[in-house]
């Protein structure tokens, strides 16, 4: 059916060529990738309310992160499951979201303390979300299913670490140095060995941050994306004028 369309808007190349061997033209097909406002999601400047409210929330100790949906395709068991077996070195994962798997693992992974690990919940205030970006030195996106992930782009633009399957886009976004990339088979098994490393070399993680926050500048603004989408409305009203 998406082979009937004038244009079809994909977020990556390789989304590109599934779609194509599946029948659609790739002529049809055009890349557009999501994009987040760089003045928004930034690294901090200087510290405000909302910031030391939520620093002094979660403590002075290091932050590791995940923020979305808390539901299977998001994996996030994995990730608890690897954090469970992670020396605590003045570290916290901190889960904030909500989603049908998070009852479950809350009381699942119950045993990890409010030291080793914070149920944060679903944040709907945008300068409590930016904050806690702000703070962590690392996100974590292990699902299984993937489009092109809005929290990853906030992530990577507010020049946090990040570590991501390959699911859908993620693993192009964060190619060649802007981020770790793993494969969605055995997420748990990758991340215990990756999670040491981590916390051990900070300064490894802080490069790892400024890395990401400049392939966000050059590929994944919000800008180069209404830009790219305007160009293909016109692009089409031109030709049925025509």
């Amino acid at each position: 059916s998406l082979a009937k369309f004038d244009k079809i808007i994909v977020f990556s190349e390789p989304q590109k060529n599934v779609l194509e061997k599946l029948g659609v033209p790739k002529e049809k097909q055009i890349i557009i990738p999501n994009g987040v406002d760089e003045n928004i999601w930034k690294p901090l400047c200087e510290r405000n309310k909302k910031y030391d409210q939520v620093k002094n929330k979660l403590g002075d100790e290091r932050i590791f992160l995940y923020m979305g949906r808390i539901a299977n395709e998001k994996n996030v068991e994995a990730l608890l499951r690897s954090w469970r077996h992670t020396r605590n070195n003045n570290c916290k994962l901190v889960i904030v979201g909500d989603g049908p798997m998070k009852p479950t693992l809350e009381n699942s992974f119950s045993n990890l303390g409010r030291d080793k690990l914070i149920w944060w919940g679903a944040e709907l205030d945008l300068e409590t979300r930016v904050a806690i970006m702000q703070i962590a030195d690392v996100f974590f996106l292990p699902s299984l299913v993937e489009g092109l992930s809005l929290s990853l782009l906030e992530a990577m633009s507010t020049g946090t670490a990040c570590v991501a399957t390959d699911a859908g886009a993620d693993g192009e976004v964060l190619d060649n140095g802007a981020g770790i990339v793993i494969s969605t088979d055995n997420v748990a098994a990758q991340l215990k060995t990756i999670i040491p490393i981590l916390i051990e070399h900070p300064s490894f993680t802080k490069d790892l941050g400024e890395k990401a926050r400049v392939r966000i500048i050059e590929r994944y603004t919000i800008t180069k994306n209404i830009n790219s989408l305007e160009k293909v409305y016109m692009d089409l009203k031109d030709n049925f004028k025509n």
